[in-house]
């Protein structure tokens, strides 16, 4: 079978197909895929706020599709999970369009961004690298989408005032969004944009002060540190750990530091999330200390990250983010007072009640 630009069908030896197709690839499998029914649509939004709630999420960054599904339940007061939620890139017209019909969309459901793809993933050796993997020393990853292809998607998007976020996880893959992200800017002119990039899991060392010189969002996922650093060092060596998933690192620099789950790839569990970034103890229970120690952040960051951070990440900073008078009385009450336990009990603590709104969405009683 021919291969796919920007993606990978893997074969075996005797060249046969494996079954296993990465990135663009995915897409022979996904559009011969039948459609859900809109009944199955509103039930799988129906359980998946039912999920989050259960662990303490009043709000949810969706990056692309079901924009049907949350206007449907939103017009039929269904909504019990805060949705702030985009379309790919290359759809920019369109919801250039339905904003200029209908506006942003208000407190329940948030519409506005736009999702690209750089590069793929560390795991499935498809994150772009300016250096070759170590397991792999011919390959260095590559680009899902071309970055000729991402500059005029980019400022296309960027010139309707739309708000851009890019997945991108390998250090060239980040250097270069960077690189679009600044040039657009200039060509464009100064405003609010707030550019995120995805991920943005290993960045080059001297990447990391531009995210706070560019304001551009490091939005990332706790979660795969403790995941990926069972295994991470054996692909990109030594020396580019030190810069994988750079918390400390980033807020130092007064990077904007977003987090959040990555679900369903990484569980939508932000107590978890808060004790990877606080430990960073690894799932296989190999680094007590954490892995990459010294990009641990205290529990207060971490919250931070989680709540205001990203409410600022979706331009919602001014409604929620923070428990004060005049914002959503949105806030989860939990058994054990997280600022006060050791680091380690965090991922264990109990999710009593979650509420959205000043109404319950979940109670544990």
């Amino acid at each position: 079978m021919k291969q796919v630009a920007g993606g990978a069908i893997v074969h075996n030896k005797k060249g046969k197909i494996t079954g296993i197709f990465k990135d663009n690839a995915m897409n022979l499998i996904y559009r011969v895929l039948p459609a859900p029914t809109e009944a199955q649509e509103d039930q799988a939004l129906q359980s998946a706020m039912n999920y989050v709630a259960a662990r303490g999420v009043t709000s949810v960054h969706n990056v692309s599709g079901y924009m049907n599904v949350f206007e449907r339940a939103r017009n039929n007061d269904n909504l019990k999970t805060r949705i702030y939620a985009g379309m790919m890139l290359t759809e920019w017209r369109q919801l250039d369009s339905k904003i200029k019909q209908q506006g942003r969309g208000d407190k329940w459901l948030r519409i506005g961004g736009l999702k690209e793809f750089v590069d793929g993933s560390l795991g499935s050796h498809t994150a772009a690298f300016f250096k070759p993997y170590q397991d792999t020393p011919g390959d260095s990853g590559f680009f899902i989408t071309s970055e000729k292809e991402l500059y005029s998607r980019i400022k296309s998007a960027d010139s309707a005032g739309l708000h851009v976020m890019t997945h991108a996880i390998g250090d060239k893959a980040i250097n270069t969004l960077l690189n679009i992200y600044e040039q657009i800017e200039k060509e464009n002119g100064e405003r609010d944009r707030r550019f995120r990039i995805e991920h943005a899991q290993h960045i080059h060392p001297d990447d990391i002060r531009r995210f706070s010189e560019l304001n551009v969002i490091p939005s990332m996922q706790p979660y795969h540190a403790i995941d990926d650093g069972r295994w991470a060092e054996k692909l990109i060596g030594e020396e580019r750990i030190k810069t994988t998933y750079a918390f400390r690192s980033l807020l130092n620099a007064n990077a904007n530091l977003v987090f959040g789950s990555d679900w369903f790839v990484a569980p939508a569990t932000p107590l978890e999330g808060i004790y990877a970034a606080v430990t960073r103890e690894t799932l296989d229970g190999k680094n007590p200390e954490g892995w990459v120690p010294e990009q641990k952040i205290s529990v207060e960051e971490a919250v931070k990250s989680y709540t205001v951070r990203a409410a600022y990440a979706s331009f919602e900073e001014q409604i929620k983010g923070t428990i004060e008078t005049g914002k959503l009385a949105d806030f989860v009450v939990l058994d054990q007072n997280i600022f006060e336990i050791p680091r380690t009990q965090i991922r264990n603590v109990k999710v009593l009640r979650t509420v959205v709104g000043g109404k319950a969405a979940y109670s544990a009683d």
